[in-house]
């Protein structure tokens, strides 16, 4: 554990790292916000002195010389890898923003680079670390509904406004910064429902139940070339099979919708994270219900920030590890491709290598 605070370093101060990353880093008595990085140098003076950061430049390498403890990548996606590579390689523990990368080669070299050098390497997954969802995880690991045989995954989300036209989100309305429109609705760089939600909806799945996806079989419905809505097919490492889906569709002023359906041999599991609701149904009779509160399954993200800080101290666990981020990068640009040859059953890139935690 250092003697000394943890000194931290955002890349990409945009929107989503002004309202969540550093507020929850800024309130971490154990860390001092050291180097800071965004393009335009009004922007990056206002997110310097708003936040107390020691040093800023729109140049992330000369953050990264600095040799921070712990980096938050909140770049455009198709700059994580560079960045999230360049900051493994210099000795940080790291948290990148979903997606993980855009393509799965990459994400799998940034697995294996953070082993390679000891860190701990994350993703922006916040549901994982919601009240009792790893307690959940382990109550399937530990065989609560027996073998999984079928599960699915299903996410609405209210982005409708993100991903198509120029409204934008009521609520950006009162954030420190609006977003690029291109980080959003370029497909080039990752734009669409996919790589922008249902890389939540995906890790979450394989989070929960430990399994590794296969193939894919998918359809996208899509505007401007951007993917709106998403659905697929998967098989999975114990050769249960998936249903995902998800859309840019819930109106503004609701809460996006959640749901997972997991069958398995011994019974049945429903998660209902938008009513905070949790069943088990065994085929013994036997009922569970989770004593979930009103609100605990609302979505936050400082979860996976306040474990980058708690790694990097020597505590804390890693709920959203790189291995399921790659994984989620893997399955979405299959699903991608999948829907680009009509539907034609694409394999999803596996790890190298033995999955690992």
């Amino acid at each position: 554990m250092p003697n000394s605070p943890l000194r931290a370093a955002v890349l990409g101060a945009g929107w989503y790292a002004a309202q969540n990353h550093i507020p929850v880093l800024q309130a971490r008595p154990e860390v001092v916000l050291d180097g800071v990085s965004r393009l335009g140098q009004d922007e990056l003076e206002r997110v310097k002195t708003h936040f107390g950061f020691a040093f800023a430049s729109e140049n992330a390498e000369d953050v990264l010389a600095r040799r921070p403890d712990i980096v938050v990548v909140a770049t455009p996606h198709q700059l994580h890898y560079r960045f999230a590579k360049a900051a493994l390689e210099g000795g940080a523990h790291v948290l990148v923003e979903k997606p993980m990368t855009l393509d799965p080669g990459e994400a799998w070299d940034l697995v294996r680079t953070a082993e390679a050098n000891g860190r701990h390497l994350l993703v922006a997954n916040g549901y994982q670390y919601l009240p009792q969802v790893d307690a959940l995880r382990q109550k399937i690991a530990d065989g609560a509904i027996g073998s999984i045989e079928h599960v699915m995954a299903s996410f609405i989300s209210v982005t409708r406004d993100v991903f198509h036209g120029d409204a934008g989100l009521n609520s950006w309305k009162t954030t420190f910064f609006r977003p690029a429109k291109s980080t959003w609705q370029n497909p080039a760089q990752g734009g669409g429902f996919a790589y922008g939600q249902m890389s939540h909806c995906l890790a979450l799945m394989f989070f929960l139940t430990g399994l590794s996806p296969e193939t894919i079989s998918a359809q996208t419905f899509g505007l401007d070339a951007i993917d709106l809505a998403d659905a697929g097919a998967v098989r999975l490492s114990n050769g249960a099979v998936a249903s995902i889906s998800g859309a840019a569709a819930m109106p503004q002023g609701n809460r996006g919708l959640m749901r997972l359906f997991i069958a398995g041999s011994d019974g049945m599991l429903t998660a209902e994270f938008d009513r905070d609701w949790c069943e088990i149904r065994r085929n013994d009779g036997s009922v569970e219900r989770l004593d979930l509160k009103q609100g605990d399954w609302i979505y936050t993200c400082d979860g996976p920030v306040n474990a980058l800080v708690d790694l990097a101290l020597g505590n804390g666990k890693n709920l959203s590890s790189g291995t399921i981020g790659a994984e989620t990068t893997a399955t979405i640009a299959a699903l991608l491709a999948s829907s680009r040859a009509g539907g034609a059953p694409q394999q999803i890139m596996a790890a190298p290598q033995a999955r690992v935690a």
